[in-house]
């Protein structure tokens, strides 16, 4: 039954084109790991600079925001401001293009804030996404923010078409979110 079990689920990804699947806590160093892992792949698959390039920043953009944003975490350390946060992170290839997905719990009080400013971006073409980059970097840091708040705008600028986004309310307090990404 656990063999079978699990084969279900490999099979479940492979139909859809995940060619890497993790799901758990996510530090810098798994980061790294998993970043070396999926530039192997990809050059197995023969995938050609720019792509990898694209799919490697879109990935690290997303793995940051789970490592900085999701609301399922634990104290790496006791007493350490570091944590470990908790996601769930795909790569994959679809009609000859490669995506990453990537999905965290957030607060359900952060979620229409959150939807609002991905509408707002996922609507925007190339040259307006490059205006709205530059004129963030030119700011502040946007309240609530551990960056300079251009992450998701830069993952839309290295998309090759527009991010896809979604929300599942799970309880009053937490909401699952995933983005994903086409390079």
């Amino acid at each position: 039954m656990l063999a079978t079990n699990l084969y279900n689920i490999r099979q479940a990804l492979n139909e859809q084109g995940i060619i890497f699947c993790y799901s758990g806590y996510m530090t810098e160093a798994i980061l790294s790991g998993i970043g070396q892992a999926i530039k192997q792949k990809m050059v197995i698959e023969e995938a050609d600079s720019k792509t990898m390039r694209g799919v490697f920043s879109i990935f690290v953009e997303q793995m940051q925001n789970v490592i900085r944003y999701s609301a399922e975490r634990i104290p790496e350390v006791t007493g350490s401001e570091s944590v470990l946060s908790f996601g769930l992170l795909t790569v994959g290839n679809e009609n000859s293009a490669y995506s990453v997905t990537c999905g965290n719990k957030v607060l359900t009080k952060d979620t229409e804030k959150l939807r609002s400013h991905l509408e707002k971006i996922s609507k925007m073409d190339q040259k307006e996404l490059k205006v709205l980059y530059k004129q963030i970097l030119k700011g502040e840091v946007p309240e609530g923010s551990k960056g300079a708040g251009v992450g998701f705008v830069d993952i839309a600028r290295k998309a090759s078409k527009p991010i896809e986004f979604d929300f599942t309310t799970l309880d009053d307090e937490y909401t699952f979110f995933a983005l994903k990404a086409f390079i």
